[in-house]
């Protein structure tokens, strides 16, 4: 199973958010500009990342303004707030009916879910480690190397 792109594009909304914050009017429609998407799923993620408390927004305004500070958002912030994964079924999506006659089908879920855990709970804490300083600060590095 893929995590879905929607935690890609609440990254790229939040990095805009920062990035653009004195040049533009950073609204959906820039912000879908800047991603290649509808601005209609641009809507509906910041609606997530206000819901989360990482965005705050007004009709009518500038666009989207961050709540707190970039090293205070991790990358695990914004996966949470997106809905990356099903909090009961996990990242990984296991087929639901392995043959009980097969020996692999009989122990496959055994020998597997630990595994399927720990691979999810090592992403997941790495996620935690990465602060969205990290990605503006990256950003902005790969910007400068553009312009040389």
């Amino acid at each position: 199973m893929q995590i879905g792109s929607k935690f890609t594009i609440g990254v790229h909304i939040i990095t805009a958010i920062d990035y653009f914050r004195e040049m533009d009017r950073v609204n959906s429609e820039f912000l879908a500009g800047s991603i290649g998407i509808n601005p209609v799923i641009v809507r509906t993620v910041i609606s997530q990342l206000r819901e989360a408390g990482l965005v705050r927004t007004q009709r009518g305004s500038s666009g989207g303004e961050l709540t707190k500070g970039l090293d205070e958002i991790t990358l695990y912030d914004i996966y949470k707030a997106v809905g990356s994964v099903d909090e009961e079924e996990g990242l990984f999506h296991f087929h639901e009916q392995p043959n009980p006659e097969c020996p692999v089908g009989r122990n496959i879920h055994t020998v597997l879910d630990r595994r399927l855990i720990d691979a999810q709970r090592a992403m997941e804490e790495k996620l935690r480690q990465t602060t969205l300083a990290d990605i503006v600060k990256d950003t902005k590095e790969a910007v400068e190397k553009e312009s040389k």
